[in-house]
Formats: structure tokens, sequence, C-alpha cells
């Protein structure tokens, strides 16, 4: 198959709501679609983990056990759970300082792009659905004619520019929200809305099945 017609599958499987892309979005509003974009490492190395354990045959294991994918997908729930929990309690929003009158303005707090890409990091890798897709799904586009190794690096690469884009366009809706964020209601509103979402997505991948 040529690796140009996987670009559009690569994209559209990228841009899928998800515990990351939702990240890419608060990471957007919170610290700017560049750090948006930095922090994107972070799911990139856990995905090219996940790619290059499908590449050696070892993806097709991991999800045929049932022992494995359970334990990723409940680690992978208690830490959305635990984000969405911190998020929902939290009155403060990077990037912005409370003032007196209630309103809020942009202040120059240093962004932490290590935490930042850790936290994508671990979203990544512990999302059992990455298995799903690159051991189910990617090899449906591996010629079993041609060398399967050139095959799983050029699909690989183009799956993972991909989540670049995604991100940047998450990270600049992101940004836009931002622009209506004018009190610490709307702080508090804002954060208590991304919690439950972190916690829905956790649910809703307890509740998910191979």
């Amino acid at each position: 198959m040529d690796a140009l017609l996987f670009v559009p599958v690569a994209i559209a499987i990228s841009l899928t709501p998800g515990p990351n892309n939702f990240c890419g979005l608060n990471n957007g509003i919170r610290a700017g679609v560049g750090a948006a974009l930095i922090a994107t490492l972070g799911r990139v190395a856990a995905f090219a983990i996940f790619l290059t354990v499908s590449a050696v045959g070892l993806g097709a294991m991991l999800l045929a056990s049932e022992t494995a994918f359970t334990v990723v997908k409940w680690v992978g729930a208690c830490y959305l759970f635990w984000l969405g929990w911190r998020a929902w309690r939290s009155r403060e929003f990077g990037g912005l300082q409370m003032l007196d009158n209630g309103e809020v303005a942009p202040t120059q707090a240093p962004v932490q792009l290590k935490a930042l890409i850790s936290q994508e990091f671990l979203l990544g890798i512990t999302n059992p659905k990455a298995i799903v897709l690159f051991a189910a799904i990617f090899p449906q586009f591996i010629d079993p004619s041609r060398p399967a190794a050139s095959q799983f690096l050029a699909l690989g690469s183009i799956y993972l520019m991909s989540e670049f884009v995604s991100t940047a366009v998450y990270a600049t809706g992101g940004r836009q929200i931002r622009r209506f964020i004018r009190t610490s209601r709307g702080v508090v509103r804002l954060n208590k809305a991304t919690g439950g979402f972190f916690m829905g997505a956790g649910g809703l991948l307890l509740a998910s099945q191979r």
C-alpha cells in the first residue's frame, strides 16, 4: 500500500477525541499552542513504544492477553480519575491570576514543560486502545510481499507526525476557549469541566472491551 494513502487515515484516527487530544486542548488553554506541541513529544514517545512492540509481533500477544489488557486499562483509568479529581477541586488556572474584583488577568507564570510532557506520556502509555490501534489496525496496511520493517517505519512515522497535527488543531481550539475566561467563576467552571471529562474518560476506559 502506498504510504501516502495512509496520510488521511492517520490524521483521521489521530483527530478522534480521547484523553490525549483533550490533554492537548487543555494544554492549549492553559499554556499555549507552542507548549502543547512540545508536550506532544511525550505522547509520541509512548506511541512509538507501542509501534515497536507491534512491529516485533508482541502487540498481538498483548491484545490477546485478557490480564495484560485489564491491567493497562485499570492503570489508565485510575490515572484519569486522579487527573479529573485534581482538576475538579482546583481553583487555580495556569497562565492567569485572580484579581480582587473577581476577574482574571494574564500572568507570566513559567510553563512546566517537563510536567506536560510526562502527563502526555502517561496518558498515552496507559491507554489500551493504543494497543488495539497498533496491533490490530496497523497490520492491515502492511503489504506482505514487501519487507514489513520498512513499512512499519514509514506508516509509524506518518502516524506520529499526524499526532502533532491533531495537537495543533485541539490546542488552537483551546486557545480560543481561553479568550472567554474572564472571571474566577469561569475558571472554576472550566476546571470542573476538565475534571469531569477526565473522570468520564476514565469511566469509558473501564467499560471498554478489546
